[in-house]
């Protein structure tokens, strides 16, 4: 292969061409355009022909393979003998042994491979020409049909240089374009892996309904874990929020480009498409592929033409050389400003390139992605020598280092040479800390230099506070001018983050024949702190937490079920803090004496040094990471706290300064994996860290502007279909202050669109609804007829969707109108068509489930536990057996409306139905389930002639660990015989699925039963 240095510091040429159009104007459309599918595609592709698309007529995959030899030799200017194409194809494009991920890496990574020819000679073939865009050809086919699992036709796809890279998936107008999303689910299952492979070349999709049209990327990790799970012989289930990360394309003013005729007329321009295959496309460390959005690809050409144009003119060490990129916290600054690091640094005319971040962000956020970027980048030690070892390496054109070290470097080598460098400095996150001294020591020393910064949160005249340089108090005089603007009403109305709910609790009731006088001579810190107030505070906090944070809900995470979400406590102080976390430890005691059945909630806290708990312009002072700055009682307090998690954990973390960074990295992951429930912080973890688990933030704290936003969006990443707006509870009057953030950091209508409708007009909604599904499909009867079945499960879901935002109003639980009995009446035929959908044979009836989404794990939400049915099989004991048939109907009804009672219905039956219960009712049915355990586990041993205490070990580690694997040999040593080697190919492998399925149906069956 090529060497790395010709891959990764290749020059770009600065075009005035835009990747995304400054402005698009939609032109008018008649009515009746596009009526039928098929309508719609051929006027796309005519479209493509038109913006110099070659067009092909390809059927077979032998045509598509010499389509692909054909254009590389005219990409590399070569001809392949047919022994030197054979073994090319064989081992440079698809081996038998790769798949989606393989292939992936190759187009961002490995894109140069060696040709070794006949001859002796090795030449350097590219796959794709990412030094020169306009050298790749691009073609058009439609109609191309797969054959796997099942035979496919596919609508239309885009090949560059022959490989299959953008693939477009039509519906007819006034369809649901997810019906076009899951049919390319259903594509990467079926048949994309087929023959050569070549269509798991794919990076983008596009879905459309001439109407509405959006794009995404490949993700590869998920496309590797279905494709193991095909290789398996298991399907994996398509999780319900997929669809949320598909995005809109736009112009540089955020204005969405929905219509086909106009994403074509721009994301379709030759020199867009390729741009973004080539440059804003990320394959990042965990293996996904991301592909940038248009805000997010304007703000890195912005920040490239201003470093051309302030070089030009020789304007460079001045703030017009430089500018802020103004991107609302979550629109995913992080990954577009190391963008244009990276894109900076291959510019000829730059020596280097700066990437400038905080040390808590560089240690224990993105530490492995920098280095995945740029390898040796990132040196997280104190001392200075490797900064400056890179400094002075020419070869080393893009150097990510902290603040803190940097100003180091600055005091520590003042007439260092790499100050004269022409050098661009980039800061991750540009607030407050880099517009005082730092930010003087770097125009001072550096000379020939561009400052670009970004901001979720920019600071203005109006939010600038009045102390400090008067030169530097705005984001603006700091860096230079606003190159780009996303704003948080942006990023809601794109959905790529959530609206926010905003409950403020009164804590503090002043008596009414108080005058103003005796109000405003209340001592407010005192109030805020009385401990009568605080523990009412803990009170409303315990007694609320499940419903904020949905515990009633289950969804997957990382492959595990978990319950919920997690949430973070924010105080005014540490001492706020210390008094909290005593308050939380003594009430939940107290709960566990009082409810011998009460779950404490998992109760962390963290905090270090910060000299002011709040700056004059709303930012939240930066906490270091130095406990040693603490005073002695409020260490000791900490101390002991961390012996708390290490209990809780089995850990050993400590207040050292290696501890304490341990313990925030831990804790850290803790959240973000929903094993911590709550963390008390006063100003960590509100800035700057990313937890898609975490939903509520509970403040008990004042907040405003840029430290307001901040706070809140925390709460506001985008998860699943259970996760619908980031929950904010305030126990501070914050609404003004709210209001005021909002209009600043987004526009005067903000509030409207960034915080959810009130709790009347989601009832109203609501209820329509409901009404509407009792006329057209009344309770507990079937469902006949497809059509009929797809507007059932669409109410149905819509239903789900409603009832998931309304059960977090506590007035809900008073004015819902839908009984438990009718919810699972309704919810047992919604699963029933789930069921039958979801197994149905392609080529029996078109399936259902490629037309709608099934909220699944929303009816997980409102479904019954084993401990009710327990309750159930209680009173139907107590009352008599075979007397209540209508208590045996709510047994039969509460497990059929359960997603994961369903398989267990027959063992429910049978112990119902025992003749005799003797004993407490849980331990019956321990014993019960026990039995059924062994018994059905022997038969199965029995009948696939398995080894029993291998397949019982495997069964053990399954129920621990949630899944059965389905890679590796474990499984192969399950069997008692082994097939021979002339058999094994076809017999072996169909016999391991058959085992892996039989095991996997035999976990899920007892899997939460009995324990």
């Amino acid at each position: 292969m090529a060497p790395e240095s010709a891959k990764r510091y290749e020059s770009i040429a600065v075009s005035e061409e835009s990747t995304v159009v400054a402005e698009y104007e939609a032109p008018a459309r008649a009515a009746a355009d596009y009526q039928s599918e098929q309508q719609l595609e051929n006027a796309f592709i005519a479209q493509l022909q038109d913006q110099a698309y070659e067009r092909l007529t390809i059927t077979s995959e032998a045509e598509l393979i010499a389509n692909l030899r054909a254009q590389l030799e005219k990409l590399n200017k070569i001809q392949f003998t047919d022994a030197e194409w054979d073994q090319f194809l064989k081992t440079s494009i698809s081996s038998a042994n790769e798949g989606i991920v393989e292939k992936t890496r190759r187009i961002h990574e490995d894109w140069i491979q060696v040709l070794h020819r006949e001859d002796g000679r090795s030449k350097n073939i590219y796959l794709i020409d990412k030094s020169d865009i306009h050298n790749n050809r691009l073609q058009v086919l439609n109609q191309y049909e797969g054959e796997g699992a099942y035979a496919n036709r596919y609508d239309v796809t885009v090949l560059v240089n022959g490989l299959p890279m953008v693939h477009i998936e039509l519906k007819r107008r006034g369809v649901d374009i997810r019906e076009a999303f899951n049919q390319i689910s259903r594509y990467q299952r079926d048949s994309f892996w087929a023959g050569s492979g070549l269509y798991e070349y794919i990076q983008l999709f596009v879905i459309s309904n001439g109407t509405l049209t959006k794009y995404y990327s490949n993700t590869t990790r998920d496309g590797h874990l279905r494709e193991q799970a095909r290789k398996s012989g298991k399907s994996r289930k398509q999780t319900s929020n997929s669809y949320a990360f598909t995005s809109w394309w736009a112009d540089a003013n955020n204005k969405a480009i929905i219509d086909l005729v106009g994403f074509t007329k721009t994301f379709f321009a030759k020199h867009t498409l390729l741009n973004i295959l080539t440059k804003y496309c990320v394959f990042d460390v965990d293996q996904n592929l991301l592909v940038m959005r248009p805000y997010q690809i304007v703000a890195a050409e912005k920040i490239l033409r201003k470093i051309e144009t302030a070089s030009n003119y020789k304007r460079y060490g001045t703030v017009a050389a430089g500018g802020y990129i103004w991107h609302t916290t979550g629109s995913g600054k992080t990954l577009t400003s190391f963008k244009a690091a990276q894109l900076a640094s291959r510019l000829e005319s730059v020596e280097k390139v700066l990437f400038v971040v905080d040390r808590k962000d560089l240690d224990y956020q993105t530490q492995r992605e920098y280095d995945r970027f740029e390898k040796g980048a990132v040196d997280n030690t104190k001392n200075t020598a490797h900064l400056k070892k890179r400094m002075e390496d020419p070869s080393s054109r893009i150097v990510v280092t902290t603040i803190q070290k940097l100003s180091r470097f600055i005091e520590q080598n003042p007439k260092h040479s790499a100050f004269g460098q022409h050098m661009v400095l980039i800061f991750d996150e540009c607030h407050r800390s880099q517009f005082g001294d730092m930010h003087t020591a770097i125009t001072k020393s550096f000379k020939k230099y561009h400052l670009f910064g970004f901001t979720g949160t920019p600071i203005f005249a109006e939010n600038s506070g009045s102390g400090g340089n008067p030169k530097l108090k705005t984001t603006e005089q700091a860096f230079g001018e606003k190159l780009h603007t996303y704003t948080v009403v942006d990023a809601v109305n794109d959905k790529n983050v959530l609206p926010f709910r905003i409950d403020y609790i009164n804590t503090i009731a002043v008596r009414p024949e108080a005058t103003d006088g005796e109000v405003s001579a209340i001592d407010t810190e005192a109030a805020l702190m009385h401990p009568t107030r605080m523990r009412g505070v803990v009170d409303y906090v315990l007694d609320h937490f499940n419903q904020k944070t949905k515990r009633d809900a289950t969804y997957t995470l990382k492959d595990r079920r978990v319950r919920g979400f997690n949430s973070l406590f924010a105080a005014s102080s540490i001492d706020a803090a210390k008094r909290y976390y005593n308050a939380f430890g003594k009430a939940q005691l107290e709960r566990a004496a009082q409810n011998p059945g009460y779950e404490p909630l998992k109760i962390g806290i963290i905090y270090s040094f910060a000299p002011n708990e709040e700056l004059a312009d709303g930012i939240l002072a930066e906490e270091g990471f130095d406990p040693n700055e603490l005073d002695g009682d409020s260490r000791g307090f900490l101390e002991d706290a961390i012996q708390d998690y290490n209990d809780m954990f089995s850990t050993s973390w400590d207040t050292s300064a290696e501890g304490f960074q341990g313990y925030y990295k831990d804790l850290s992951a803790k959240l973000k994996n929903r094993e911590l429930d709550m963390a008390i912080v006063v100003n960590m973890f509100l800035t700057g860290f990313d937890a898609t688990t975490l939903n509520t933030l509970w403040a008990d704290k004042n907040l405003r502007y840029h430290g307001l936003i901040q706070a809140y969006s925390r709460t506001n990443r985008i998860l699943n279909s259970v996760k619908t707006y980031g929950n904010i509870v305030s126990f501070r009057d914050l609404k003004d202050e709210t209001d005021d953030a909002l209009a600043l950091f987004g526009n005067k209508d903000a509030g409207g669109v960034v915080l959810l409708r009130t709790y009347a007009e989601y009832l109203q909604e609501y209820e329509q609804l409901l009404a509407e599904l009792r006329e057209k499909y009344p309770a507990g009867q079937l469902v006949e007829g497809e059509d009929a079945q797809k507007d059932y499960i669409k109410l149905h879901g819509n239903l789900l969707r409603l009832r998931n935002i309304l059960t977090s109003f506590d007035e809900f639980a008073e004015d819902d109108s839908l009984s438990e009995g009718e919810l699972q009446e309704r919810q047992s035929i919604y699963l029933d068509l789930y069921q039958e959908y979801r197994t149905q044979d392609a080529a029996e009836k078109a399936q259902i489930h490629e037309d709608v989404v099934f909220e699944i794990e929303l009816a997980r939400q409102d479904e019954v536990n084993v401990d009710y049915i327990l309750m159930l099989v209680e009173k139907y004991r107590e009352d008599g057996r075979g007397e209540d048939k209508e208590l045996r109907a709510s047994i039969d009804r509460a497990v059929d409306a359960s997603p994961t009672l369903r398989n267990k219905k027959d063992l429910i039956e049978q112990f119902v139905d025992k003749v005799s219960i003797t004993g407490p009712i849980d331990e019956a049915w321990r014993a019960f389930i026990e039995q059924k355990r062994t018994e059905e586990l022997q038969t199965l041993i029995a009948e696939e002639n398995l080894k029993p205490e291998e397949t019982e070990a495997l069964i053990a580690d399954a129920f621990r660990d949630g899944t059965v694997p389905t890679v590796g040999t474990r499984i192969n040593k399950l069997f008692a015989q082994r097939a021979s080697r002339f058999s094994r190919a076809n017999v072996h492998g169909a016999k391991k699925r058959v085992v892996i399925e039989r095991l996997t149906s035999f976990v899920n069956r007892f899997k939460g039963l009995g324990e």
